[in-house]
């Protein structure tokens, strides 16, 4: 009889070890999820900021018409990347879909600053400073979220690679989540300040 006991014993013990292992796995990926759900807000921020900075810029710039739309055209790609990443956060195609239309706003953006910079009644453009402000401070909450939500896929993947749960996430589906990279290694070096 005992043994018995000491099997039923060791068998809920194992059983509740599979059931906390199992518990811990969705609550940081749950986790990883909404860290995602904190970039998407930071990101349609910006996305919505974008036309009234284009409208801005486009009395200024009749000439630039290309770089307008390029600037538009960068916007659209990156709300449907975003969109789709907000679907899978960590989903390895759509963050990697992500990062590529990140990428491709950030010089389509930039390039709209560096014509902007041949339009002095545009750089002294209250809108334009303004605008300009508000994206700056929405850069800055999108790498503060980014940064949560690749500390939490870290947290995430580490819980399901590391033995006991490794056993529980591989049987129960839990895939590895992809980071939020920074694709563009130009956007990884420090900037050069000379006075």
């Amino acid at each position: 009889m005992i043994p018995l006991y000491v099997a039923l014993g060791l068998f809920a013990l194992v059983f509740l070890w599979a059931i906390a292992a199992y518990n811990g796995l969705v609550s940081k990926r749950n986790g990883y999820k909404n860290a995602f759900a904190q970039i998407e807000v930071q990101l349609k921020r910006r996305y919505d900021l974008i036309p009234n900075l284009v409208e801005t810029a486009k009395g200024y710039m009749k000439h630039e018409r290309e770089t307008l739309e390029a600037v538009v055209a960068a916007r659209q790609v990156a709300s449907g990347a975003v969109s789709a990443a907000a679907a899978a956060p960590g989903d390895p195609a759509a963050m990697a879909a992500l990062q590529s239309a990140e990428a491709g706003m950030g010089a389509a953006l930039g390039r709209l600053f560096a014509v902007s910079e041949a339009y002095p009644d545009l750089k002294a453009n209250q809108n334009m400073l303004q605008l300009q402000e508000e994206l700056t401070n929405t850069e800055n909450q999108v790498g503060f979220a980014r940064q949560a939500f690749n500390n939490a896929v870290t947290a995430y993947n580490t819980a399901r690679e590391t033995f006991p749960s490794v056993v529980i996430a591989g049987s129960m589906g839990f895939q590895e989540a992809t980071l939020f990279e920074i694709e563009r290694p130009e956007q990884r070096e420090v900037p050069k300040v000379s006075f």
